[in-house]
This record gives structure tokens, sequence and C-alpha cells, in this order.
């Protein structure tokens, strides 16, 4: 990876310098980005709500339409793609266009902090001044997902899921990161706590302009494998609240099933392996959805 170098490394005489770098990587990342045809954010706001397994498994329900596809870990202190992906312990190469991602479950291509750790339970730290860490962490993290974008080959991709951190001070990082970013899926669940801080990110994706911004609800029932009779998990509808205060429209409903989670521990996504199990098609469902958009611009392009 190419090392970026913080504001403490960099004296005063070599401002210009600092100006040229910044620069440069934003032509990087102008020229990464110019071969993907659409990015497509994942975040919520807060943990806890399955960001992660939606994101790991819609990247591997677009593969299974045919796409092109890549998943980025932006989650940078709490990694879990690569594992949920089946990439968890592969070697990442530095080829002639940039670092190549790991190749994952169904041919979707990873990147995420964890493949670049040698310990599994390592907990995540930043080279910084002593004592002054806190000063630098957000500008170093920002650096880091820069180059997860702008230094990695991901290649022509038709399609790019960036796991977001949780926090909206984090997605709003990001979002300053990617000015043009066009779609943004919200993961909550029915709960009332989720509904609370989920609308947060909403405002938030409001504010900053993003046109595309789909909801979806994770978790809203439970159906039995046996006898196909379903149960909500959380009383009321949380989500229709908060599709209707924010005006948001609600793109996917996944139903809880412990498989899913299991299968997602094993690094075999649910649709990869073909499951017809509710929430595999539910994700198929919402892959569909997202992926119908650039189809059809396709044919009027033709």
């Amino acid at each position: 990876m190419r090392k970026i170098r913080t504001y403490h490394e960099v004296e005063s005489q070599t401002g210009d310098l600092l100006v040229d770098q910044i620069r440069g990587q934003r032509r990087r990342l102008d020229s990464r980005l110019a071969g993907i045809r659409d990015l497509v954010a994942v975040g919520s706001g807060k943990g806890g709500v399955g960001k992660s397994l939606v994101t790991a498994n819609l990247a591997a329900a677009l593969a299974a339409e045919g796409c092109a596809v890549g998943a980025l870990d932006a989650d940078l202190n709490g990694p879990s793609l690569a594992r949920m992906l089946g990439a968890s312990g592969k070697r990442l190469v530095d080829g002639a266009e940039g670092v190549v991602p790991a190749p994952a479950a169904g041919g979707v291509r990873v990147m995420s902090m964890e493949l670049l750790q040698n310990e599994a339970d390592a907990p995540l730290r930043w080279r910084a001044p002593s004592g002054d860490g806190f000063l630098w962490q957000s500008s170093i993290e920002t650096g880091a997902v820069r180059e997860f974008l702008s230094d990695v080959a991901w290649g022509d991709l038709d399609f790019l899921l960036m796991d977001l951190p949780p926090g909206t001070d984090k997605m709003e990082r990001v979002f300053q990161l990617l000015p043009g970013l066009e779609t943004l899926l919200l993961v909550t669940t029915p709960s009332e706590m989720s509904r609370r801080v989920v609308a947060r990110a909403a405002r938030l994706a409001r504010e900053q302009g993003i046109p595309t911004v789909g909801l979806v609800a994770n978790m809203t029932e439970y159906v039995c494998p046996c006898c196909g009779h379903s149960d909500p998990l959380f009383p009321g509808d949380g989500v229709a609240r908060l599709a209707a205060a924010t005006g948001l429209e609600i793109w996917g409903r996944i139903p809880f099933d412990p498989r899913l989670g299991e299968a997602s521990d094993r690094g075999a996504p649910a649709v990869v392996a073909s499951e017809d199990s509710p929430s595999a098609r539910a994700f198929r469902a919402l892959a569909r959805r997202i992926a119908e958009p650039r189809e059809a611009g396709e044919e009027q392009a033709r």
C-alpha cells in the first residue's frame, strides 16, 4: 500500500508537497472509480443491525446475477466482510496496477483491514505522536479508506459495495471522500431504538444530497423452517414508521434465519449455496432491485 504522510510528519517548508500529494490521491481515486459502474454504500448509523451480513450476502447475490462485484470493508476497527465471504486468511498480492483484492465467494473481490493483520484478535492501532492519537485518528482512518479505494486494483466492476462503519460521524467522512456517491442502503431492524438512530443517518444522507437512498429491514420476522409459519421479532413495525417519517422506500425485508448467520460464519453466503430459504430469496430480490436500473440504462443505450 502507498504510504500517506500524516500531518505530524510534514514540516512547514514542505507544504507544497503536501498539496501535491492530496491532489495526486484525488486523481488516483477518480481514475480507479472510473472503472466502477455503480458504487453502493451500505450503512446504518449504529451497530448490531446486521449491516455487514447484508453487505456480504447482497454482494454474493449480485455476483449470482452475473455482475462483476467488489466488496470493500470500510469498517476498519471491526472488519468482518473477508470472513463472511470466505476470504479470511488469503494473502494480498501487490500487482502492477495496485493491490489485487482477494477472491471470495461467488467471485466477489474483497478488500478488508483483516487481510492486512497478522493476528485475528489484534486490535487496530494507528501510529501517531505519543498521547495525541485521538487528534490524528479521523484523518488516518479516512486516508486508509481512500487507499482501499484508489490503490486497490479493483478492475472493471458492475458494483462496488462499501460496508460503512457504525456512527454518523464516520459515515459523513466517507460521504465527503466520495462526493459523487449516488446510492446508499440504510440497514435497520424493526426495533424502536434502531429506528431512532437510523433516522439520523437518513437525515445525514439527505443533507449530503445522496440521490438514491433505500431502507433494508433486517431481522423482520422468524420463519419456521418446518412449517413456514412466521412471527415478528419486534412489536409494531419501526421500519414502516421510519419510512413514513423519512420518505424513504423499503427496498428489502430480510427475515431472521439462524442458518444465514451460520453460513456467513463459514464464509459461504446462503445465496452462493443456492439455498431456497426465505432469507436467500429476499437477498436475490434486493439484488435484482439494485441491478434493474443499470440494466435498463444499458438497454436504452443500445
